[in-house]
């Protein structure tokens, strides 16, 4: 592919994200950014305080202009949820109503189930003060509340926003684990192998003095194994063990790496090859 960067496609799905008279259009910017780092895209406002589309908004959003540009202004809430199938109320607090509650991980399932019925579904969040009063709450079909600390349980409205944007796009993975990228697949190495690099750095130890007292050898020797064992090392690990501890046998600060070969590890040059065409020796 060329150039540096693969190409990725856009993720633009999911539940619109309602925010009721939010105030300052930066939260705005970070809410669309949370958006837009896990798949959706559809935002709807009820009653910004200052005008939109704006440019703080703009820059907090970190280039998420795709969401800022589409989204839309309503006047009133009943409004901007009319064509929602159902609608979810992000609440902090207990609340006297006789509705469902949920967490956002049960919530970011449901709302996946019903995207896959081709239901269209919202999420309301309230106000950065004091979030949404009880006649906005009554429009919502359930609530969603988050597992916080009760002693501080307010969140900042792009917080909770990123809270639930994530648990969508988890409730899409195949297996909740997954991640975007996985660092490489190790297989153990042999005991063999193992057994090779044990004895290696038990004679090293021992040529630097390590088992003292030496009545302790076969106790410290058998700690180091329990210890190394349950690394589960793999071929490659152990190579580059095996690389310190050979640099560790031939090199010291007075004949460090780089120097030339220490005393007795000077390595014989191979006989000089003849090359066809030579003249002939006179001897």
């Amino acid at each position: 592919m060329a150039g540096t960067d693969r190409q990725r496609a856009l993720i633009a799905e999911g539940p619109a994200i309602i925010l009721v008279e939010p105030q300052l259009p930066e939260n705005i910017g970070m809410v669309a950014r949370a958006m837009a780092n896990f798949g959706l895209a559809e935002l709807r406002l009820v009653k910004p305080r200052e005008e939109f589309p704006n440019d703080k908004a703009r820059s907090a959003a970190s280039r998420a202009d795709h969401i800022i540009d589409a989204a839309q202004v309503f006047d009133d809430l009943p409004s901007a949820i009319k064509d929602l199938h159902f609608v979810y109320a992000t609440t902090a607090r207990e609340r006297d109503a006789f509705k469902q509650v949920r967490g956002p991980v049960e919530a970011g399932q449901a709302l996946r189930q019903r995207f896959n019925n081709g239901e269209k579904t919202g999420i309301l969040f309230g106000r950065e003060r004091f979030g949404l009063n009880n006649d906005e709450v009554s429009l919502a079909d359930e609530l969603v509340t988050f597992p916080v600390n009760p002693a501080f349980s307010s969140l900042n409205i792009a917080q909770a926003v990123l809270l639930m944007s994530y648990e969508w796009m988890k409730s899409g993975l195949e297996k909740h684990t997954d991640t975007a990228f996985r660092g490489p697949e190790l297989e153990p190495a042999p005991k063999e192998q193992l057994q090779g690099f044990f004895n290696h750095l038990e004679d090293a130890l021992q040529a630097r003095g390590y088992f003292r007292p030496m009545a302790r050898k076969e106790i410290m020797v058998n700690n180091l194994r329990g210890v190394l064992t349950r690394a589960g090392f793999s071929d490659s690990e152990l190579k580059l063990l095996r690389g310190v501890l050979v640099s560790l046998d031939y090199f010291s600060p007075k004949t460090p790496r780089g120097s030339g070969a220490p005393e007795g590890r000077k390595r014989e040059k191979p006989p000089a090859k003849k090359i066809s065409g030579d003249m002939p020796s006179d001897e």
